[in-house]
């Protein structure tokens, strides 16, 4: 029993340390059960708010994003209105010059049309001129099949003698009509183009001879000059090369030298000397190579000046050279440095006026008489002497070709070497530029009037404006108005083959027609 109510004791205090314990553990897990709900709530609520600030993060991103679009948006759009204005500006332009071309187009048309009238109308001319020229043709065969002892052969010479003179003088009134045209309108144009190049144009003109005076501080300074018994006017002489003529000319003395370069040295070394006093053979050689050393360098910076002027780009420096040595040339009495200048200067600026090679005219101009500064010492014309250091010094085709022509020795190859010399003659033949001998003036005058006189049917000629114009009074007997006007251009054809001139001569043929009458 003892056992039993052990057993039973036992097993109720099993019992109950089991139900304790599922009690105990039943409390906890209720505990437990509260603390995740309430940590669920937690969490929950912790998760709102975080969406929340993720939500508000997300539509600010948003609305940065769509501002940014919207900005994107709006300048592409700006961009797009900005090319469409240029494209539309741009259409504007090009239909305003596409009306200004059908304007061009349409006027060019209606000239084309007058054109087509005009020639037209002259056909009909011709056509009645060629009606005209058989009745008359008719006629005279009538006339001569009148005439007795005349044969066919005889009657068909002469008829076409008379058809050949008409026909040239139909010619000669055709062509006469044609050249007043051109003439209008080229002499208006050529005139503008020469007159706005000479007026733009100042050069002076330097009359040069073969003597230089050089003054003296007083007349003893002649002794010193000489020297005891000669030598120091000897040693000058020799250093220099050049004539020193010591005569009554007070307080100056004479040097005489076909070479200006020399007559230069000369006259530097003389008035160096002066001026330091000491006046000996061995201090002449001294000086008068210190003054050769200075001339050369002057000779340089002239040549340089030019070029500076002209703003002519990448010349040879032998070419820069031998233009300073223009500067103590001369032709004619005109200095050829200054001449250069003006013949270039006046290219260039006729070349901008046509539209051709401005610099190819410039360059040509300035270096057409480059060989006079050689020309003493080489055999050659000038003109040949030109194109070789021309081509020796790099210069195009095109500037060589130019300067090869400015003498007419070859066919004017461009616009630019007629320019050329066009240029050198306007230079040349400006009233004082250039001094010629009286006695080759006469001569060319004289010749002026034998080639007009020459020609049958002329009564009297007569040169004018110092042989820029002749007139021509003709027989009105023997020369018509149609062959006055042919004789006219022969004279002048003469003029051109016989006679070398510089510029142009006007050719007048003067036809005169008198009738007189007494009243008794």
């Amino acid at each position: 029993m003892n056992l039993a109510l052990l057993l039973g004791v036992s097993t109720l205090v099993v019992w109950l340390i089991t139900i304790s314990f599922f009690l105990i553990k039943r409390k906890s897990g209720i505990n437990y059960f509260f603390q995740a709900k309430k940590q669920a709530e937690e969490i929950i609520k912790k998760a709102q708010e975080e969406a929340k600030e993720l939500i508000q993060k997300a539509q600010e991103d948003l609305k940065s994003k769509q501002q940014a679009i919207e900005a994107e948006f709006e300048r592409q759009t700006r961009e797009k209105r900005r090319k469409i204005n240029e494209l539309e500006r741009r259409l504007l332009h090009k239909e305003e010059n596409l009306e200004r071309r059908l304007q061009n187009l349409e006027r060019r048309e209606k000239e084309l049309s007058q054109r087509e009238r005009r020639i037209v109308q002259k056909e009909r001319e011709l056509e009645g001129q060629e009606e005209k020229l058989k009745a008359l043709i008719k006629k005279e065969t009538e006339e001569l099949e009148r005439i007795a002892g005349l044969t066919q052969e005889e009657a068909k010479n002469y008829l076409l003698k008379k058809m050949e003179e008409e026909a040239r003088l139909e010619s000669v009134q055709m062509l006469r009509r044609i050249e007043e045209e051109l003439r209008e309108k080229s002499q208006t144009i050529a005139r503008e183009i020469i007159s706005q190049a000479i007026q733009r144009s100042a050069a002076e003109h330097v009359v040069e001879t073969t003597v230089s005076v050089v003054d003296l501080p007083s007349e003893d300074m002649k002794g010193r000059i000489i020297g005891r018994e000669g030598r120091n006017i000897r040693a000058l002489e020799m250093a220099t090369g050049v004539d020193i003529i010591v005569d009554d000319t007070p307080e100056a003395v004479i040097l005489s030298s076909f070479d200006p370069i020399r007559r230069e040295l000369a006259r530097l070394a003389i008035q160096k000397l002066v001026v330091d006093g000491r006046i000996h053979p061995a201090r002449i050689e001294e000086v008068v190579e210190q003054v050769k050393a200075e001339l050369e360098e002057k000779i340089k910076q002239e040549g340089e000046s030019v070029v500076l002027e002209l703003k002519i780009k990448d010349l040879h420096p032998e070419l820069i050279k031998l233009l300073g040595k223009l500067k103590y040339r001369t032709s004619y009495g005109q200095n050829v440095l200054q001449h250069s200048k003006e013949v270039a200067y006046l290219a260039a600026l006729m070349a901008r006026e046509l539209g051709v090679d401005v610099e190819v005219a410039l360059r040509a101009g300035l270096l057409h008489d480059i060989g006079k500064a050689v020309d003493r010492e080489v055999e050659g014309t000038h003109t040949e002497l030109s194109v070789e250091l021309a081509k020796k010094y790099g210069e195009s085709p095109a500037v060589v070709q130019a300067i090869a022509s400015h003498h007419r020795d070859i066919d004017f190859p461009s616009v630019e070497a007629v320019l050329v010399q066009a240029a050198d003659t306007l230079s040349a033949a400006r009233p004082g530029a250039r001094r010629e001998l009286l006695e080759t003036y006469i001569q060319r005058l004289q010749k002026l009037e034998e080639i007009a006189n020459s020609v049958e049917g002329v009564n009297k000629s007569f040169a004018l404006q110092a042989g820029r114009e002749i007139r021509i009074i003709v027989d009105s007997q023997k020369v018509s108005d149609e062959r006055a006007i042919l004789m006219a251009k022969e004279i002048a054809q003469k003029i051109k083959e016989e006679l070398d001139y510089p510029g142009q001569i006007k050719v007048t043929v003067i036809r005169e027609t008198r009738a007189v009458e007494y009243a008794r």
